[in-house]
């Protein structure tokens, strides 16, 4: 991966601009991995609501009938 560029804001209103440290690539690359993890996690879940929506739908229920029992 080419290192992306810091574009640094200095206080007599130009830019200074660098290539990403070791350590900010390592962060990037952490919160990279951590936004997938995370729209992996939220696929499974839809998934899992959509399975268990299915299951209901064959048992002739849907939420709000869970809701009136108190499961939902």
């Amino acid at each position: 991966m080419s290192r992306p560029i810091h574009k640094i804001y200095q206080g007599d209103g130009t830019f200074v601009e660098r290539p990403f440290t070791d350590e900010e690539m390592i962060v990037l690359e952490k919160d990279q991995a951590d936004e997938i993890a995370m729209k992996e996690a939220r696929l499974e879940a839809e998934a899992k609501k959509a399975a268990a929506e299915a299951k209901l739908a064959a048992l002739g229920l849907d939420a709000d009938d869970l809701k009136a029992l108190g499961l939902g």
